[in-house]
């Protein structure tokens, strides 16, 4: 019997036309020929719009921080770790930094990044969100995609994002939701940041980027645009389902830190060394992830996002109570350290009340400019609300002003009179430190970050 089958006996499956906006927008993302918005050049937004750069794709950055892009445009930076050399690179290559919205119209690819922040009641400020979205709206065309980029709740895109584009836009524009845009149809996406300051062990082309598109060519068009920076694309079902696992990372973190700032103020009482416990408990092959605890949480990340998934969780009738306590145990450890500090005092025959307190570094973590949720900011307020004379020191911030949740014109104070102070309070532990001089120099050290580890002096109190 002849097994072979004639042409004619083939059963093959209708192939789907890809509409000509989405070949041509693909093609051009392929060439190096698309044009790539990036809104918000913060510390997200402005080293993503340098990795695109570097590859020679054309860049425009949006912000409405008229400083920021005068400073990039002048050739300068406002970010530590970018350097004016970076910087003149990504002009040469086409980077251009402008304030102007009108030119959303010029782009292929629309990427936003801006801030996700809590508001007072500790409920997600949407504004940032809103606001560019309103200000994008009116300048859409069709066949652009839409990035949202900014840590977020599950249903923002869809809930919040894609509205706005759809009603503001004055074209009668809408989302592709069916995987064949049609010729008055735009793209969007979610696809979660990853940035991670200060790590100088993954490189950023390294990390892997997640990508939830509203349709599969969404998705194709974010894993094209992401593939010219990016080693690897992780592609999912939505957008919500991308939104959740920027979450679930992040919440990850912060249940873990929670448990061992726990057990750290119990390993106090007992007269056990947490640090020890952990170096130990990392030693073993598997199924230990060492955490480290500290003075409490900072960055964008990690103090907020637990926030974001308890207040989204009370539209479905449910409670996070796991998260909601690990954050209220984060919440509560700048509040430790000061107890901790007015014991210390106290034992040196001082009241908390007119004590000269140095606190070392405000950043939210050792080797970075980023003040962003730093607890040495809420501590530095607590001193100040006991009573205490505060100074800080910080080699990345010459100056602390003012912020969405402090005011306190503060300058950098030297590190050649540290006798002259009652208390140094280590809350960041930069490198550039020498922690001996500052045991040797200063009357009573109270170390909130382990610092001083291999240190032996009764000057030192950790907490």
């Amino acid at each position: 019997m002849n097994s072979q089958l004639t042409s004619s006996s083939l059963v093959t499956e209708p192939k789907v036309t890809e509409p000509k906006n989405f070949r041509e927008l693909k093609n051009r993302i392929e060439t190096r020929t698309a044009r790539v918005g990036i809104i918000g050049l913060g510390y997200v937004g402005l080293p993503l719009a340098l990795l695109y750069s570097e590859q020679k794709l054309r860049v425009t950055g949006f912000d409405i921080d008229q400083k920021k892009v005068d400073t990039l445009n002048g050739g300068g930076t406002y970010i530590f770790r970018i350097t004016p050399e970076e910087i003149a690179a990504a002009k040469a290559n086409g980077f251009a930094p402008t304030s102007d919205y009108g030119q959303i119209s010029e782009m292929d690819a629309i990427i936003i990044c801006v801030p996700t922040p809590l508001n007072e009641y500790h409920e997600p400020d949407m504004s940032y969100i809103t606001n560019t979205a309103h200000a994008v709206a009116p300048h859409l065309r069709a066949g652009q995609v839409v990035i949202l980029e900014s840590t977020t709740y599950p249903g923002t895109t869809e809930e919040v994002l894609v509205p706005i584009l759809e009603e503001g836009n004055k074209l009668g524009l809408k989302a592709s939701r069916k995987g064949a845009a049609a010729e008055n149809e735009f793209w969007v996406v979610f696809s979660p940041e990853r940035e991670d300051p200060g790590n100088t062990e993954v490189a950023r082309p390294d990390i892997p980027k997640v990508i939830g598109g509203l349709d599969g060519q969404a998705s194709e068009l974010a894993c094209a645009l992401y593939g010219t920076i990016f080693h690897r694309t992780v592609p999912v079902s939505s957008p919500a389902v991308a939104e959740m696992t920027k979450l679930l990372e992040n919440i990850y973190r912060c249940v873990n830190i929670a448990l061992v700032n726990e057990l750290k103020m119990l390993c106090l009482r007992m007269g056990l060394n947490i640090w020890e416990i952990i170096e130990a408990a990392a030693t073993k092959p598997f199924g230990f992830h060492a955490f480290y605890p500290g003075p409490g949480l900072g960055g964008h990340c990690i103090p907020v996002d637990p926030f974001y998934l308890s207040w989204k969780a009370k539209e479905f009738d449910f409670q996070t109570r796991f998260i909601e306590l690990a954050g209220d145990v984060n919440v509560a450890m700048p509040y430790h350290v000061i107890e901790a500090t007015i014991r210390a005092l106290s034992k040196h025959r001082k009241a908390i009340n007119g004590a000269k307190v140095l606190v070392l570094g405000v950043a939210y973590k050792r080797d970075i400019d980023d003040l962003r949720e730093s607890p040495a900011l809420t501590i530095i307020e607590l001193l100040q609300k006991e009573g205490a004379t505060v100074s800080y020191n910080d080699p990345y911030f010459p100056f602390v002003g003012r912020g969405r949740k402090y005011d306190l014109q503060m300058k950098c104070a030297p590190l050649d009179n540290l006798g002259e102070y009652d208390c140094v309070l280590i809350v960041t532990d930069h490198t550039d430190y020498d922690y001996k001089k500052i045991v040797n120099d200063a009357k009573l050290v109270v170390d909130s970050r382990n610092a001083t580890r291999g240190i032996k002096s009764e000057k030192i109190v950790h907490c």
